[in-house]
Formats: structure tokens, C-alpha cells, sequence
């Protein structure tokens, strides 16, 4: 059994998409090491904690040196210069050596690895594999390998990325060649090197190299006296050639391409340099001919097009010359997604040159049957229907529906019905996105069943999702890169009227942009890392205020109380930074004390007793549990900025405010006021006796607490 056989569709999936992604930028014409590049960062994205080189011979001394390595430092690069191929010379040097593949598991104790032992230990490169690079000859000349930080193994599935990460080099190093040989000869019109024909003032041959000979498969003999239209090939127009006179007749010279055709009748495409060659009186003598065969170019350039935007399966047009055609221009395009069901099953029960015939097959249907639309290949199991003009998405799904229930497929005396699963939608944008939504909620239905994306009522769902995937990016990336930091904002005492107090606030710092709360707390919550940001907001702030006697207050969720781990680790950071817990306060939600667990409300209890004072935070928003709050003796009440922004102009928010207040200062309970913005905001909060004020009129966030 072939290696293949452990390979998943899935993995076929990403092996493609590495060869589209790659062939795209090459038939676009993009820097050959720009494309090299790109390969090896999608060769490492199929394998974590490891990245990808390539290396070249040198051809005057034989030596490896790396071209390109993206991922891997200066030093690494300088390490590996001039490395010898050979029996020790690492697995790359193995490939080049002995023009095989080599899987080397373990470089600490590999004898392949002998002379390069201390670069292995020096960069931890604990395995690596390479698979040669070869030549139009076979010969190797360079490596593509992947070096991983880790001891492990290539399943078939790496071997496989690696098998066509190496042939897709070679085809880039091979194009570059070519190009760079076309354009030496577009500038040196001169050289007889490439095929070479001489006619005289009335352009009659009277002059070929070898070059032509081969090229052409005509004999000198054959041509001497003949006029070049004997080559012609008749697929250049009339208008074609009066174009090429004109320039000869004006400029003295004319390039370009042109087709002519062999002595056998085969086609050959040319780039070519007519030279207008005047005797001293000016009068034409001769024209000279200068051509390149550009036959193997195109041919090279067209099955990079095929393999980048065609699929090989079914040949039908890929993912990706879809995406690019529905990318360009700004017309309304209506998309059909056609997922197979069961086709997973379909090849684990007859294999994949089956399931391959299969698709053949339902490409075929779809394409003579349903002309109306452009039929692509999506993915695996997928196929797509594009429609430039507006049809009844329903009545086209229950056509395909209608057709295929009562078409039976038959391959290798195998008959099958197929069904599909459907999702559609209509727009100018996002369309496989938004189709591929429309898919998962039409699985989600069941088996054949359709879903159209509406943008107007699911397009706001998407985004939100997209917000708290990019917020879950952000918090964990800040998390695992050290990002969060405190910042300190003061609270101003309304009768000393100065800042006596700092509130710790959570940031993240990513160097480009700092991020509030906002963009991370509802991630936080539902990724369960509150504590986590917890922990480093009292580890950060407490060696802030190690270097000063500011009080300052922590903010604790319900979430901390919840994991019981507070009072060990308060007492221990106190404890390491000389910290007085009678300087701290711990803010808490109204919620966690109006209707918190007994063991919270122990918590509480406890740190009070250890000295922290206790405040209740964003006070209002919530049914207050007022015996609660006097049941734990709480120093601060902070009433909640939604009633303090506006309370200058919203009487609804100045009677809340002055109810919280006249409680608070019969319970003989200190009041913060939250948002406090400008003048008008806290003459009324002086007016009603509050005792601290908070907010930008005052303190704007800091990395420092300041006065």
C-alpha cells in the first residue's frame, strides 16, 4: 500500500491549497523570492514549533548556502553557509549527497548530523527532514527541509508537503531561469547564441546558425533563397505583419512574440529581434533576426496557470479563480455552495479513484445541465455555482435537487445517488465567506437541506463574531507575549481637593496601540481568564507601588472568589513587595455582594479582617441587597458612571444619585463618583456631599500614578 493511504481529504485539502496559493503568486509573476518565501511560511503552518529553509548548491563550488529561510535568524543563515554536502553533512547535505529524501528524528545523535552536531545544539534543531531539489536532469541541486524543535517523525502527509514544496522550487527556479534568458537576449540583440536568420534586401534567406536548424528542423539547404514566410504559421493576422513592416520602415527594428510553425507542422511560439542592417549610403542591406524559442516557456507558464486556477480532479476552475473573479470589478454576483453528502464515506468504502470518478462525473452534470452558471471545485467535497445575472436562488437549489434524486451516477459498475447540502447567497462581497456561513446553518437543518444568507439580518451576527474572535486573539496573544500592564487613574477627595487614592486599571500594551477593557473583557470572561489578568494586575501594580505609599484599589470578579485563591496569594505578594494591606482596596461588583455565594461572601470577610478595605463598584446597576452591604462592612460605595455622566442634565440620574447618597451617609458609608467629565458633573456632586470624585475632568489613565 502507498504512503497516500494515511493521507486524509482534508490533508489533500491543505496540500492544494499550498500549491494554488503558491502557482497564483507565480503565474502572477511576483519576485521569485517572494514566492520561496511565502512556501516555506505555508510549509511551516502545517507543522507547529518548526520552520522551513531552503538551500542551494553553489555551482563553482559545490557548497550549500541558504536562500531563502523566513523564519530563521541572521545567525542561523551564517551558521549554515558553505555547508559541504556529504555522509555528515546534516540532512540537507544527505539530500544533496546522496539525491534523496532524508528524515532525521533525532540531530542530538544522528550520525548524519556528525559535523554539524554544535548547530543543532547551539539552535536546538532537534529533527529535520529534507527532500532534494532537482534539476530538468534529476540532479540535485538544493534542499527543501523542514527543522523542527521537537524530536518527531514526517507522517505521509508531511512527506507529501515536502515531496511538492520541492517540485514547486524547482518549477520557480526553473521559470526564473528562463526569464532571466529572455531578458539578456531582449538587450543583446546582436548574439548569434539563440537561433539566428539573415536575409538580404529583399528579405531572401541567405543565412542561418545551427540554432535554426534544430529549432526549426530545416536544413540550410532548405532555406538559402526562401523568403521567411515559409514559417509562417497563419495564425498571426494581415494587420499582424503591417505592424512589424512599419516599425522596420521607421524605427529600423521591431520585437516581439510570433508563432511559426516546424518542418513537421508543430507550432513554435518566439521572441523576436529584427535588426535593419544599412550599408553606408543608408540603403537597406540585409535584416537581421534574432530569436528565442519560448515554446517550453509557455508550455512551463501554462501548467502553472492550469495548476494554480484549474483543478487537476475534474478541470473545472478552482477556489481561487474564483476568488479572484468575483474580487475584480463591482458587479452583483449570486453564489451557490454544493457540499456532497456522505463523500467521506463514499471514498472510505470504494477509495479514492472512485470518490475521484465521482466528482468527474457530478463536474460533468453540473456543467451540461446547469450552463447558466460558472462551475468551480471548491474544496474536497464542495462544488460552487456562480451566476453574474439575478435567478430565483429557491428555484434553482430545487432543480438541482429535482435532477440529481433522479440521476442515478454510475462508475466502474458502481451506481450511486448523490445528494447535496446548500448554501447561497447574493451580494459583491465576502461571498464564499458568507456562503460557507449559509452552509453551516444549512447542516445545521440536516442532510439536503439549503440555507441563503440574508445580509441584512445575519451580517451583524458575523461581525460580532469577528469582534470576539479578534478580541480572543488579542487577549491570548497579550497573555502569552506579557502585554497587559496597569495603569493608575486617581480618585480626587472632594473636601481636601486633592488625589488621594489610585484605581489599578487593566491595559494591554502591544507596543503600536494600548487597548482598554473593552476590546478584551467579554473574551476574558468567557475564556475563564479574569483570574489570570487578575494575578498580573496584582503583581504589576504592587511593584509600581512599592516605590511610593499611594493607596490604591484592585479590581476582583467573582470569577477570582470563585477559584478561592485570593487571600493565599494577596498575603504572599504583600508579603514580597513590603506592601501594608490597609493601603489596598478590593472592588467589587454590586452583584458578588448583593447576591454572592456563602463562600464568597466568607472571602470578603476574611481579607476585610486582614485589613483591605472592601468597595462596591459600579453601585445602581443592579436590585441592591442593602442589609448585605452593611453585613460587610463596606468602606466605599462607587455609584455607577451611567448615573454620574448626565446627572448635570438628566433628573432621573440626580434623584438615583442622591437616594444612593443619603443611604450611604446614613450608613456612614464614604460615596465615589464615577465619570466625573467636567465642571457642571461635579458642582453637582460637591452639591450633593459626595465624598470622592473619579474620572478624566480630574485623572486621565496613566502608566504612573500621579498627583
Amino acid at each position: 500500500m502507498s504512503e497516500t493511504v494515511n493521507i486524509t481529504a482534508e490533508q489533500y485539502d491543505i496540500i492544494a491549497d499550498i500549491q494554488q496559493q503558491t502557482l497564483a503568486k507565480l503565474a502572477s509573476d511576483k519576485p521569485a523570492l517572494d514566492i520561496l518565501n511565502a512556501l516555506c511560511l505555508l510549509a511551516e503552518s502545517v507543522l507547529s514549533n518548526a520552520v522551513a529553509s531552503i538551500m542551494l548548491t553553489d555551482s563553482n563550488t559545490g557548497l550549500l548556502n541558504v536562500l531563502c529561510a523566513p523564519s530563521i535568524p541572521r545567525e542561523g543563515h551564517e551558521a549554515l553557509t558553505n555547508l559541504k554536502p556529504g555522509p555528515c553533512g546534516g540532512s540537507c547535505g544527505n539530500a544533496v549527497f546522496h539525491n534523496k529524501a532524508q528524515f532525521v528524528q533525532n540531530t542530538f545523535e544522528d550520525d548524519r548530523w556528525l559535523n554539524l552536531r554544535q548547530i543543532a545544539f547551539d539552535f536546538n534543531l532537534c529533527s529535520c527532514w529534507s527532500m532534494p531539489i532537482r534539476d530538468e536532469n534529476k540532479h540535485a541541486v538544493g534542499s527543501f527541509a523542514l527543522s523542527s524543535f521537537e524530536h518527531r517523525k514526517p507522517t505521509a502527509f508531511h512527506q507529501k508537503v515536502l515531496e511538492i514544496c520541492s517540485a514547486i522550487v524547482s518549477i520557480v527556479l526553473k521559470r526564473q531561469q528562463k526569464e532571466e534568458r529572455i531578458d539578456l537576449l531582449s538587450i543583446a540583440i546582436d548574439s548569434a547564441s539563440e537561433g539566428v536568420v539573415i536575409t538580404d534586401s529583399n528579405n531572401l534567406i541567405v543565412e542561418v546558425n545551427p540554432a535554426f536548424e534544430r529549432i526549426y528542423g530545416f536544413s540550410e539547404e532548405d532555406v538559402l533563397g526562401q523568403n521567411p514566410r515559409i514559417l509562417a504559421s497563419g495564425l498571426q493576422e494581415p494587420a499582424f505583419y503591417q505592424q512589424l513592416w512599419y516599425a522596420l520602415n521607421t524605427q529600423g527594428k521591431w520585437r516581439g512574440e510570433i508563432t511559426n510553425k516546424r518542418r513537421n507542422g508543430d507550432y513554435v511560439t518566439q521572441w523576436m529581434s529584427i535588426t535593419v542592417i544599412k550599408d553606408e549610403q543608408g540603403e537597406v542591406q540585409n535584416y537581421l533576426s534574432i530569436f528565442s524559442d519560448l515554446t517550453e516557456l509557455k508550455t512551463t507558464q501554462q501548467q502553472i496557470i492550469d495548476m494554480a486556477f484549474y483543478d487537476a480532479v475534474t478541470g473545472l476552475r478552482n477556489k481561487t479563480f474564483l476568488e479572484q473573479q468575483v474580487a475584480e470589478g463591482d458587479d452583483d454576483y449570486i453564489l451557490i455552495v454544493l457540499n456532497i453528502n456522505n463523500f467521506n464515506y463514499l471514498n472510505t468504502a470504494y477509495g479514492f479513484n472512485i470518490g475521484d470518478q465521482v466528482l468527474k462525473v457530478i463536474g460533468n452534470m453540473l456543467s451540461e445541465n446547469f450552463a447558466s452558471g460558472d462551475v468551480f471545485r471548491l474544496n474536497s467535497d464542495e462544488f460552487g455555482l456562480l451566476f453574474s445575472r439575478d435567478i430565483d436562488i429557491a428555484k434553482q437549489i430545487k432543480s438541482i435537487q429535482h435532477y440529481f434524486y433522479n440521476t442515478l451516477i454510475e462508475v466502474d459498475d458502481i451506481s450511486l445517488h448523490i445528494a447535496f447540502t446548500y448554501g447561497a447567497v447574493q451580494g459583491k462581497k465576502n461571498l464564499l465567506r458568507n456562503c460557507a456561513l449559509a452552509l453551516k446553518q444549512a447542516k445545521s437543518l440536516g442532510k439536503n437541506r439549503y440555507h441563503i444568507f440574508d445580509v441584512d439580518t445575519e451580517l451583524l451576527d458575523n461581525i460580532n463574531r469577528e469582534h470576539f474572535i479578534a478580541s480572543n486573539h488579542l487577549l491570548h496573544t497579550a497573555l502569552e507575549k506579557d502585554q497587559f500592564v496597569p495603569f493608575f487613574q486617581g480618585i480626587y477627595h472632594n473636601k481636601n481637593n486633592k488625589i488621594a487614592r489610585f484605581e489599578v486599571l487593566a491595559r494591554i500594551d502591544n507596543t503600536s496601540e494600548i487597548f482598554s477593557p473593552y476590546h478584551f473583557l467579554d473574551a476574558a470572561r468567557l475564556s475563564g481568564l479574569l483570574p489570570e489578568i487578575t494575578r498580573v494586575m496584582i503583581d504589576k501594580s504592587f511593584k509600581v507601588m512599592a516605590e511610593n505609599n499611594f493607596s490604591f484599589s484592585l479590581n476582583i470578579t467573582e470569577d477570582d472568589l470563585s477559584q478561592n485563591y485570593l487571600i493565599d496569594y494577596l498575603e504572599k505578594k504583600t508579603k514580597h513587595f513590603n506592601i501594608n494591606p490597609n493601603r489596598i482596596s478590593l472592588e467589587i461588583l454590586e452583584g458578588v455582594s448583593a447576591t454572592g455565594k456563602k463562600n464568597h461572601i466568607k472571602q470578603l470577610s476574611h481579607l476585610k479582617s486582614l485589613g483591605y478595605a472592601l468597595a462596591i463598584d459600579d453601585f445602581g446597576t443592579e436590585y441592591s441587597n442593602f442589609e448585605r452591604i452593611l453585613d460587610l462592612d463596606i468602606d466605599y460605595l462607587k455609584i455607577d458612571a451611567k448615573y454620574i455622566k448626565n446627572i448635570d442634565v438628566s433628573e432621573k440620574s440626580y434623584e438615583i444619585t442622591k437616594a444612593i447618597t443619603f443611604f450611604a451617609r446614613n450608613a456612614n458609608i464614604p460615596c465615589i463618583a464615577e465619570f466625573v467629565h467636567n465642571q457642571s458633573v461635579q458642582q453637582v456632586v460637591n452639591d450633593l456631599g459626595i465624598d470622592y470624585s473619579q474620572g478624566y475632568y480630574f485623572s486621565e489613565p496613566a502608566p504612573l500614578p500621579v498627583i
